[in-house]
């Protein structure tokens, strides 16, 4: 209920809140896909590797997908932003070291 709060109030934000509200609302929809679809990934860098690969698009789509929970669209945006080279990179330098250090 409190994502749906902050997408309804997404539209009289300016934009650097717009972004922030979305970011929030897109990582509730990333979570669960994460955890779902790589079990054991160390879920906090996981979703921040995916939100800080995502376009502005994806991070509506994503963030709609928060309201109703995840969806198949939810889950191939974060498929695809997952396949991204930035995203593997992403994913080796911060998603590692936390599953090493056993985060």
């Amino acid at each position: 209920m409190r994502t749906l709060a902050a997408l309804v109030l997404l539209a009289g934000c300016a934009p650097a809140a717009q972004e922030v509200a979305a970011r929030e609302a897109a990582r509730a929809a990333i979570r669960p896909v994460l955890a779902q679809t790589f079990p054991g990934v160390p879920l906090e860098p996981a979703t921040d590797c995916v939100l800080d690969n995502a376009s502005t698009d994806e991070l509506v789509t994503l963030a709609s997908g928060a309201v109703a929970g995840p969806t198949p669209a939810t889950a191939d945006v974060v498929a695809r932003v997952a396949a991204r080279p930035e995203t593997l990179n992403c994913l080796a330098t911060t998603g590692l070291p936390a599953i090493l250090q056993g985060v």
